[in-house]
């Protein structure tokens, strides 16, 4: 006992007492910031990636029913605006153009009350 007197340690200073804390916390589950020493799977990339496509690109034809609506989303012919049979844009009138006013002023006059 009287050797064991004899081997007395310093004192540990205030950072040395703190690299004792620095491993053990453990990092936040969802940081992604604290993997970054594992290297990514190429493999769960690409079935990961692929599921997040839409279903017109993951598949060739269509898995159900619903989605037979609007699976080929590109148009049969290029649209021709100066072609009237297939193209018809909103034409104003006199009329038109007075109930237009008519409602802009009847919103103005809501907005300073």
């Amino acid at each position: 006992m009287a050797g064991a007197k004899g081997l007395q340690k310093e004192p540990l200073d205030l950072v040395s007492q703190n690299k004792i804390f620095f491993y053990s916390i453990t990092g936040k589950p969802a940081s992604w910031h604290d993997n970054l020493e594992e290297p990514a799977d190429a493999e769960f990339l690409k079935i990961i990636h692929h599921a997040a496509l839409e279903p017109n690109k993951k598949y060739t034809e269509p898995q159900t029913e619903s989605q037979e609506i609007g699976w080929h989303s590109t148009p049969l012919i290029s649209i021709n605006r100066n072609d009237n049979r297939l193209y018809f844009p909103s034409r104003s009138t006199e009329i038109s153009q007075y109930m237009a006013a008519m409602w802009r002023q009847k919103e103005m006059s809501k907005d300073k009350r």
